[in-house]
């Protein structure tokens, strides 16, 4: 569950333009955790989040430019993070990230 916790810098490829942010993660027990991402996108909390080995999945209610919830995924690898946010009627969209030490 370690290996999942920490602070992310985070990019995702949206229509609008690239949108960075930081993804927190805090783990509640081996399969659920909490957090929220904040940067260009403002400050969204995560709902929902589930551990599954070194995928995580959760959900985040976005507010603007349109009110939506997004579905993420992101695999953990070492000091990487890769997956996606699917966002509606926007499709899905690459997310990328690394462990901000």
């Amino acid at each position: 569950m370690s290996g999942v916790a920490g602070t992310w810098t985070c990019a995702i490829a949206t229509p609008m333009g690239t949108q960075k942010g930081v993804l927190e993660v805090t783990p509640i027990d081996a399969v659920r955790f909490v957090g929220r991402i904040y940067g260009e996108m403002g400050n969204l909390e995560i709902s929902g989040g589930c551990i599954s080995g070194t995928t995580l999945f959760w959900q985040m209610k976005l507010s603007k430019p349109l009110p939506m919830t997004l579905d993420c995924t992101a695999l953990i690898e070492g000091e990487v993070l890769s997956g996606h946010v699917k966002a509606g009627m926007f499709g899905t969209m690459a997310l990328t990230g690394s462990r901000r030490v």
